[in-house]
């Protein structure tokens, strides 16, 4: 059979089947948003093509690719070859997966190889089609620009519409702040009266006026509270300038920060208004109603509730809330970095709170500590599958004053440590806590034990060592941690040894052994159906990230952070440390949204999921998401040389 006699088989085979080839496509991403007319120019331009097992598809040695492929039915593996400082990069396409993209938009060969790794069925496009569809369909077009960022937009649009339905909105927490503001920001000048401030905040019903200089930059702030706080006093002055009793250099966004921006910054410093300043000007004022008026979780609300709770009863009934408040920030929309930087500042919050009123019970020790946050708590990447990592620092001049205050600080550390477990923040199964005495030391003792990690390194303390080069000061006076933490990423840079043994640690956690193809077979019957997105997924981003960010001396202390930095300084190529950061963030939105489905059906927390119960896109996303934490494994194994 000759050429054109093959290609006119290939394409009457698709033309017996066109509903069939069109309800298949109707399932996967960006089929499922094009529309149908576009969908059916696709179907009637294409021909079908079968590639026994083994066989390849594409080639660099093709030159120019003449058609785009998408996956009917099989499976295809690809492979790109790095360089001398990039790894290989691997592919795994399955049905509803297209390619090569890139070079059909850059009219250029292929830099992959593509092999059917089973008896395999493509829809092969024309190139001159392939444009034609390009210029037809903005669907597909952004689809093939975007790749695995057009994806999680895609799947952030579902999540949205679900909201409008479930919630009744239709606002993002990523809304920038110019679109909040409703009104002109009340204002007066220093020099003004309270009583002509007060007049003013009652004839326009605001709870705040905001005292500024003639260039209208803000100086102070006056609210509701600032005004019972004057009332309460008996030598209170009315006609006092206002310049006395507001409260000054209040805290400012610019317009086009976002709404979550001013939720946190709410939250943090226990504030019910926001200023928003351009250009040194003030432009408006945003409280904690505005962001309510929305249909916004009570988050500042809740903060400030756990903030001033009076016992730990009251605190562990306040943090009932915060799974709801999770789902409804999952619901507007939030991204998983979102919703973990709201977990940790409320986890935060407690922990502070604890802190104190366990000193109120158990009475002041007399000697300034810090509280360390270890691990995920560090990382500002705790979920509500949590437990407590932490430590406590102090000062002492030599080694028996610290003996000395340590007896006096373990008892009390230990009362915090069972006092956070009580509010939901369990107790570290592995006692990595401030009330273990290894992890109750003086500024220099620290020092000393990060030291001795460096001196005989062995695979097992490395393992269970790893977790203390996420630290970050979460409470109380420095006493020496930012020179503690200094000294550990300085020895840990200069360490190769040290380093090249901790990739290899790294290393031993893999994605799953034949990717999501084979988690989805398994699923069916054929063996374990679970992925454990903890220790499977996530877990590689985390070593990977602190292991490069440790040999560049980097202390960002977030896994997302550290990826960005690397890519920044020029460690990483910028594009792929922002695909690493997608990837990772996916992950641990899909970890969170499968959290609060297991709290909705009262089950307990694991992280474990059936990708079966997976739909396509979310599927397709888990797989490249995958493919990205190997692929950052892969830069190890270079790297080090493993």
């Amino acid at each position: 059979m000759g050429k054109q006699d093959a290609q006119a088989s290939a394409k009457l085979a698709v033309a017996q089947n066109l509903q069939g080839i069109s309800t298949f496509l109707q399932a996967y991403p960006p089929f499922d948003q094009m529309e149908p007319a576009h969908v059916m120019f696709l179907v009637e331009h294409c021909m079908l093509r079968f590639y026994p097992s083994g066989s390849p598809i594409l080639c660099p040695a093709d030159g120019r690719v003449s058609h785009w492929h998408l996956v009917r039915q099989g499976r295809v593996a690809g492979l790109r070859k790095g360089t001398e400082d990039e790894p290989d990069t691997h592919l795994e396409l399955l049905p509803g997966d297209g390619f090569p993209f890139a070079a059909m938009v850059g009219e250029r060969p292929t830099r992959t190889v593509y092999t059917a790794t089973q008896d395999t069925f493509c829809l092969l496009l024309p190139a001159d089609d392939f444009i034609r569809l390009l210029q037809i369909s903005d669907a597909f077009r952004d689809f093939a620009l975007r790749g695995v960022s057009g994806l999680l937009g895609e799947l952030g649009r579902q999540i949205r519409m679900t909201a409008a339905h479930t919630l009744g909105a239709d606002h993002s927490l990523d809304m920038a702040l110019r679109e909040l503001v409703a009104r002109e920001p009340i204002v007066c000048g220093p020099d003004d009266s309270l009583r002509t401030a007060v007049a003013l905040m009652n004839e326009h019903h605001t709870g705040s006026i905001v005292v500024v200089d003639a260039g209208r930059r803000p100086l102070g702030i006056f609210t509701l509270r600032d005004l019972r706080r004057v009332v309460v006093n008996p030598e209170a002055d009315l006609d006092a300038p206002i310049a006395q009793v507001m409260t000054p250099n209040p805290y400012h966004l610019k317009s086009a920060d976002t709404a979550f921006d001013a939720a946190m910054q709410m939250t943090r410093h226990h504030i019910a208004h926001v200023c928003i300043v351009d250009d040194d000007r003030l432009t408006g004022v945003i409280s904690d109603r505005d962001l309510f008026a929305l249909q916004r979780v009570d988050l500042v609300h809740l903060a400030r509730a756990i903030r001033q709770a009076d016992s730990l009863e009251y605190l562990q009934s306040l943090r009932e809330g915060i799974p709801k408040l999770v789902a409804s920030m999952l619901a507007h929309g939030a991204s998983a970095e979102q919703v973990l930087r709201l977990v940790t500042q409320l986890n935060d919050q407690t922990t502070a709170r604890v802190i104190e009123l366990v000193m109120h019970t158990h009475g002041d020790p007399g000697i300034p500590f810090g509280w360390i946050a270890f691990g995920s708590e560090a990382r500002g990447e705790q979920t509500l599958l949590t437990d407590q990592d932490n430590g406590l620092i102090f000062e002492a001049g030599d080694d028996a004053q610290a003996q000395e205050r340590q007896v006096l600080l373990l008892p009390l550390a230990k009362a915090i440590n069972h006092a956070l477990d009580q509010c939901g923040l369990r107790l570290c199964p592995g006692d990595i806590m401030a009330g273990n005495p290894r992890l109750c030391l003086a500024g220099f003792q620290w020092r000393a034990f990060f030291s001795r990690m460096f001196q005989s390194p062995t695979p097992h303390s490395l393992l269970n060592a790893a977790i203390f080069f996420d630290m970050r000061h979460a409470w109380g006076a420095d006493c020496g941690f930012t020179q503690m933490q200094a000294h550990a990423v300085e020895l840990a840079a200069n360490a190769s040894l040290f380093q090249h043994m901790m990739a290899k640690t790294a290393l031993e956690n893999q994605p799953p052994v034949g990717g999501i193809r084979n988690m989805l077979g398994q699923a069916l019957g054929f063996g374990q159906n679970t992925i454990d997105l903890k220790k499977q997924a996530l877990t590689l981003f985390v070593d990977a990230a602190r292991l490069l960010s440790l040999a560049h001396g980097l202390t960002a202390p977030s896994t997302v952070q550290r990826l960005l930095q690397l890519g920044e300084r020029g460690h990483l190529e910028p594009a792929r440390a922002q695909t690493y950061v997608e990837a990772f963030n996916y992950l641990q939105q899909l970890r969170l949204r499968h959290h609060q489905r297991q709290r909705q059906d009262s089950k307990p927390l694991d992280n474990l999921i059936r990708p079966s119960d997976l739909n396509a896109l979310e599927q397709r996303i888990l797989r490249s998401a995958l493919q990205q934490a190997r692929h950052l494994q892969d830069s190890l194994r270079l790297r080090y040389q493993l």
